[in-house]
């Protein structure tokens, strides 16, 4: 009797496909790697993709922490999904940040992406649309291709139901509560 390999791709018998290709790109050795749509996509920032993260981690420090709140840019699962987000930036609750594993979109109180070229599209339309239906409460946009930000609120299963922007770079967006406070995109 001879025994049957599964080949390339084939992962008829692997117990949980999501959970086993969500386990491998967290434990791929010193890369910062996500899943969207099924796609493994490294993630290499540019400095000045890295300046407006900085920016913006600057500006809503000072709230954060009146609110016990860590920013970071830690692991975001979409279970059920082929979907393992890293995105620039995550507020979540201080008691949180102490998780090992990843947290869910709706335990965040704010989820950041920020464009470059070989991006753009993922954040403005896939990571958009999966951030809502997996309840990010705040979602903000930062297209540095087309200079404007945009900020997604009030989550649903078809998108979110608020939707503030674009708002060109160099005007001053409101994050909604609890971090309530204005953002300056000048440089961005």
């Amino acid at each position: 009797m001879s025994s049957a390999h599964a080949g390339p791709g084939d992962y008829s018998r692997v117990p949980n496909p999501e959970q086993a290709l969500k386990y491998a790109i967290q434990h791929i050795a010193g890369e910062r790697v996500e899943i969207v749509e099924g796609v493994i996509t490294p993630a290499s920032p540019s400095w000045a993709h890295e300046t407006a993260v900085d920016l913006i981690r600057e500006q809503i420090g000072p709230r954060m922490r009146e609110l016990g709140l860590r920013a970071g840019s830690g692991n975001l699962d979409l279970p059920g999904t082929q979907n393992f987000y890293v995105p620039d930036l995550a507020v979540v609750p201080a008691e949180l940040a102490k998780t090992e594993g990843a947290l869910l979109p709706d335990q965040t109180v704010l989820v950041v992406e920020v464009t470059s070229p070989s991006n753009g599209e993922t954040d403005r339309t896939a990571k958009r649309r999966r951030y809502s239906q997996f309840g990010a409460p705040v979602h903000l946009l930062v297209d540095r291709q087309e200079r404007i930000c945009a900020l997604f609120s009030q989550p649903g299963r078809l998108g979110c139901t608020r939707v503030e922007g674009p708002h060109p770079f160099g005007t001053s967006p409101h994050l909604p509560a609890p971090l309530g406070l204005v953002l300056d995109t000048t440089g961005f």
